[in-house]
């Protein structure tokens, strides 16, 4: 007769905690669940069942019937007979339960160890951590990046190029921004012109504009940059934007803070609203265009720097063309050349920002 208690020592009604329930789950699924569905149909298994009995086919998954209290032995008939599930069930799944409870909390607590600890590490100055600059790659840049911004106190600018932001991007960032300018930080967002076709990202600038967040645009093509409390930047890496780079060396901060408030100063607001605008805005990148071709630049190194899809480049180089009536790029080059245009020229509408 097969053991009352089988062999089982994992999920048995005698309150011990499975040893590996994911094991026993995965054997309760694929054979005891239709060996139980068996018994029921049937009134019961007969002790010398062939499914149960010695190497039968079965026999792990009624060992475990009968550890779990599913299959009951009955005298009387002499087999097993089929025991009402409820019971089992609370047995198996309550310790579990609070075991992921518990777990749970330990790692909330661990969590919470280890933010205070990359606090501490993050506000420390460079000299004392060693660690003026920091690479970090893929997944571990957002994290990083979250909690460097969660623990800005002033000021935060950023430098956002346009080529490759993806909707999701934009609204991904947008409740941690929110969150720092309710906190009261202050805020200065720079884009490309090509931005103000972006109907996610127009979206975004009214969401942090209406907090007092500050956002302009520029022609010029310029890398990704943000500088949190002007003292720690974050700059691509060489890699791209696969790595990113976390700059604490004071003097480094200091000119990369140089550099943004000169770009920014040439750059126009977002949200204004001359006549004259969008057309000084496409005359820009015009100009803009004009430059890169006559630099010798590659369409696609030229849509990047403009923020725009390379077939947006392509119809800019059409539009020069048909203005200048060439056939090809090199009539186009040579027509401009003979008349001295070299793209430097401040377009017409145009000012200085501020």
């Amino acid at each position: 007769m097969p053991n009352q208690g089988g062999d089982r020592t994992l999920l048995c009604h005698d309150d011990r905690m499975p040893a590996s329930p994911s094991d026993d789950r995965e054997l309760f699924e694929s054979r005891a669940l239709g060996l139980y569905d068996a018994a029921v149909a049937e009134g019961g298994i007969d002790q010398a069942d062939p499914r149960i009995t010695g190497t039968g086919g079965d026999r792990a998954a009624f060992d475990l019937l009968v550890g779990m209290g599913l299959l009951q032995h009955d005298p009387q008939r002499g087999g097993w007979q089929a025991v009402e599930p409820s019971g089992a069930q609370s047995r198996v799944v309550a310790p579990l339960t609070t075991e992921g409870a518990r777990l749970l909390d330990e790692s909330a607590h661990w969590a919470r160890l280890f933010q205070h600890l990359s606090t501490t590490f993050r506000a420390a100055p460079a000299e004392e951590t060693g660690t003026s600059v920091a690479y970090l790659h893929s997944d571990a840049i957002d994290p990083y990046l979250s909690g460097l911004i969660a623990e800005a106190q002033t000021e935060i600018l950023t430098a956002q190029p346009q080529t490759g932001r993806r909707s999701e991007a934009v609204a991904a960032v947008a409740p941690r921004d929110t969150e720092a300018l309710e906190r009261g930080v202050a805020m200065r967002i720079l884009y490309q012109h090509s931005a103000r076709r972006h109907a996610s990202t127009h979206s975004y600038v009214a969401e942090v504009s209406g907090l007092g967040a500050e956002v302009r645009t520029l022609d010029e093509f310029f890398h990704r940059m943000i500088l949190v409390d002007r003292r720690v930047a974050v700059i691509p890496g060489p890699e791209g934007p696969q790595t990113a780079v976390f700059v604490r060396e004071p003097a480094i901060v200091a000119f990369l803070v140089d550099i943004f408030e000169r770009t920014w100063a040439r750059a126009r607001p977002f949200g204004e609203r001359e006549s004259n605008l969008p057309r000084s805005i496409a005359a820009e990148q015009r100009q803009m265009t004009i430059r890169m071709l006559i630099e010798g630049h590659s369409d696609a190194t030229s849509a990047r720097r403009l923020g725009v899809s390379p077939r947006t480049y392509a119809g800019y180089i059409a539009d020069l063309r048909r203005e200048y009536d060439a056939a090809t790029r090199f009539q186009l080059g040579y027509t401009m050349g003979r008349q001295g245009i070299s793209g430097d020229e401040p377009p017409e509408g145009t000012h200085p920002g501020g």
